[in-house]
C-alpha cells in the first residue's frame, strides 16, 4: 500500500484499550489503515489534521434519534446537528409524522431519501403492524433494519400506536428469528391514562407530568418486556430508562440468561424534575425527568458498566409545540443529537464521573454493537470506518441555543456551561464539520445491520 493517505489526524488517540498519547490515525477510501505513533506513520496525505494535546475519539454512534416526528427537520437538518455534535451515525427511529416505517416498501424509500439529504451515516430502525406483520418483520431484517422498534404506551394510534401483550409475544419470537434486537418504550398505558386525568386539573404546574407518569408506570412495563424476552429468546432493548432501579432488573433478567441491554439519556444525567418550573414544556419528556438522587444514581451506574449506552433521544419540536401554559398541551421530547457527545463529556469525563473510554463505550463501541453495525463503526480500529471527532478538552464554552442547527431552534441545556468541545467530525475520513458545517447532503450512506443469530 503506498503511503500516500487521503487523511492523517495527529493526537491523543482514545482507543478501546486506553489513549495512544501523541499517536497518529490515518486512513484510505474511507477507512482507517493505520495507526501508531506519531513517528510511526509517513507523514504524506491529502489532508493532515494536527491535533497534538486533543483527543482523536472515534465517532459517536446515536442509538436513538428521530429526524420526522418533526416535519421541519427531517434528515438533513438532524445530520447537520449531528456532525456538529460529533455524531457520525443516527440510529433513525421508524416513527415520522407521516406514519410507520413498517412494511419494505416504506423502509426502501426512507433510505433512498436518507441518502439523498443526509451528511452523516445513518442506520434505520423498523417498527410492526399492529395486525400480524411477520413476513414484513422477516422481510426489514433482510433488507438491513438495525432492528426493531415498539411502544406499550399509545402515544399517536396512526404513527405512534401501542402494540399489546399478545402481540408483542408473538412478534418477539419472530424477531429472535432474524437475530434483530427489539427495543420498547416502556409505559403501562393503562397506568398513565388513569393518571393523567388525575392530574389534568393541575396542568398549569409543570410538575404534574411526571406525577402523571410515575416510576411503576415504566418498571411494570420493563419487567413484562423483560419477560417476554425472557420466554421467546428475543434481544430485548430498553429504551430512554430513567432512573437506577430499571438497570438493577435489566441485570436479574441478565443474570437468568434473557439478553437485554439498556440505555438512559442525556437529559435523564442533566436535569431532573426540580427544573421543571424553570423549562416548563420543554422539559416534557417521555418518560419524565426523574428526582436529583436519581440523576446522581444513573452516573454511578454508567461508571460501574452497569448502563449500556447514553443517547440523544432526538425530538426536535418547534417552539409553537413547547410553550403552552397546559403542560399536557405540549408536545414531548426535546432536540438533543448535536448535545449528546459534548454534555456527556462536560458532565461525565470533565466532572471525574466516567473515564474517557467508559464515554466512548457507551456513545460508540456498545451502540454499535448492539445494532449490528459493529463490524464498520463504534472504534478506532485498522479496517473500520473512517469516523473521527477531535475534542478539545480545555476549551470552555456555554451553551447558546441560537448557535445550535436543529429546527428546533432552543434546548433545554441553553445556558449550560461546558468543558469540552467538538472541533472536527470526519464521516468516512471526509471533513463534514470543522466549527462549521461543512458536510454536503448526499455524503451520508445507509449502514446496513450485520447481525449475528
Amino acid at each position: 500500500m503506498s503511503d500516500v493517505y487521503d487523511l492523517i489526524v495527529y493526537g491523543d488517540i482514545v482507543l478501546p484499550e486506553g489513549i495512544l498519547y501523541d499517536g497518529a490515525v490515518a486512513a484510505t477510501d474511507g477507512k482507517i489503515v493505520k495507526i501508531g505513533a506519531k513517528g510511526s506513520v509517513t507523514e504524506s496525505a491529502k489532508r493532515i489534521v494536527r491535533a497534538e494535546g486533543r483527543l482523536v475519539l472515534p465517532g459517536a454512534v446515536d442509538a436513538h434519534v428521530h429526524c420526522y416526528s418533526s416535519l421541519d427537520e427531517g434528515f438533513y437538518t438532524a445530520s447537520r446537528a449531528a456532525a456538529a455534535g460529533g455524531v457520525t451515525t443516527i440510529i433513525e427511529m421508524p416513527y415520522d409524522a407521516t406514519g410507520m416505517i413498517c412494511t419494505p416498501d416504506l423502509f426502501e424509500e426512507k433510505r433512498a431519501r436518507l441518502e439523498r439529504e443526509s451528511i452523516v451515516d445513518v442506520a434505520m430502525l423498523a417498527t410492526i403492524h399492529k395486525q400480524d406483520g411477520y413476513d414484513d418483520i422477516r422481510r426489514l431484517a433482510e433488507a438491513g433494519a438495525c432492528g426493531f422498534k415498539v411502544s406499550m404506551f399509545n402515544t399517536d394510534s396512526f404513527r405512534f400506536p401501542r402494540i399489546d401483550d399478545g402481540q408483542l409475544l408473538d412478534s418477539f419470537a419472530v424477531i429472535a428469528e432474524t437475530g434483530c434486537p427489539v427495543g420498547v418504550h416502556a409505559e403501562t398505558d393503562e397506568i398513565v391514562r388513569r393518571y393523567i386525568e388525575k392530574y389534568k386539573p393541575m396542568g398549569s404546574d409543570p410538575r404534574a407530568h411526571g406525577w402523571s407518569r410515575p416510576k411503576v408506570s415504566e418498571s411494570t412495563a420493563a419487567l413484562t418486556a423483560m419477560e417476554l424476552a425472557y420466554e421467546t429468546g428475543v434481544k430485548l432493548h430498553l429504551y430512554h430508562c430513567t432512573y437506577p432501579r430499571i438497570f438493577h432488573l435489566a441485570g436479574y433478567f441478565r443474570s437468568q440468561g434473557a439478553r437485554i441491554t439498556a440505555e438512559t439519556c442525556t437529559h435523564y444525567l442533566t436535569l431532573s424534575e426540580e427544573d421543571m418550573p424553570r423549562l416548563k414544556g420543554k422539559g416534557k419528556i417521555n418518560p419524565p425527568l426523574r428526582s436529583r438522587e436519581d440523576v446522581e444514581g444513573l452516573w454511578e451506574l454508567a461508571r460501574k458498566g452497569a448502563i449500556d449506552m447514553i443517547t440523544s433521544d432526538h425530538a426536535p419540536w418547534l417552539l409553537e409545540r413547547k410553550t403552552h401554559d397546559d403542560i399536557f398541551s405540549n408536545a414531548s421530547g426535546a432536540p438533543g443529537v448535536e448535545h449528546l457527545l459534548p454534555v456527556v463529556y462536560s458532565e461525565g469525563v470533565a466532572k471525574g464521573r466516567l473515564a474517557i473510554t467508559e464515554l466512548v463505550r457507551l456513545l460508540c463501541e456498545n451502540p454499535a454493537t448492539v445494532f449490528g453495525l459493529g463490524h464498520r463503526k463504534g472504534k478506532i480500529g485498522v479496517g473500520y470506518d473512517a469516523d473521527l471527532v477531535v475534542l478539545d478538552p480545555d476549551a470552555s464554552w456555554v451553551m447558546d441555543e441560537r448557535k445550535l442547527q436543529s429546527s428546533a431552534g432552543w434546548s433545554p441545556y441553553d445556558g449550560m456551561a461546558m468543558r469540552g468541545k467538538v472541533t472536527h467530525t470526519f464521516v468516512r475520513g471526509t471533513l463534514v464539520y470543522d466549527g462549521d458545517v461543512v458536510g454536503e447532503a448526499g455524503h451520508g450512506r445507509f449502514v446496513p445491520a450485520a447481525h449475528n443469530r
